[in-house]
């Protein structure tokens, strides 16, 4: 069964951390976040397998290391198409976009000549909001 493995935040620009929880608001994004503007990105997710790739070459990559929210375990995110509908803990959320074009390069993509948020990284827009804590179930809907 999918489920989430972390939930990561960061008031300004970047890398994110993680946390106990977030806090998902409808139609802008992760409370608190900064990327919490609305829009067609507010809100990012990343497969723990995505990231176990990256470790495997070597990095010490902590969670909300490539600017993702929700961090996945048991989906593969790349299969999901656009306009689906997604459960996330109490919060629902509708894939908007699949990767992302990198306006620069990121630290790890110089470390490894690779990063996998442009490939393997989704997002989503908030539909219905809710609390979001690892552990939680993720359901893709009907």
């Amino acid at each position: 069964m999918p489920k989430i493995q972390a939930v990561c935040i960061n008031k300004s620009k970047g890398r994110k951390f993680a946390d106990s929880e977030i806090n998902l608001i409808a139609d802008l994004g992760v409370e608190g976040d900064f990327h919490a503007k609305g829009g067609e990105r507010q809100v990012s997710l990343l497969a723990h397998e995505s990231i176990e790739k990256m470790r495997a070459k070597g990095l010490n990559l902590d969670d909300g290391a490539f600017g993702e929210n929700i961090v996945t375990e048991g989906i593969e995110l790349v299969a999901l198409k656009i306009g689906q509908k997604l459960k996330i803990g109490e919060a629902e959320v509708e894939v908007t976009k699949i990767g992302k074009e990198c306006v620069e390069r990121c630290a790890i993509f110089y470390q490894t000549g690779d990063c996998i948020m442009p490939r393997e990284g989704i997002f989503g827009k908030v539909l219905v909001g809710g609390k979001v804590k690892a552990k939680d179930a993720l359901e893709v809907l009907p």
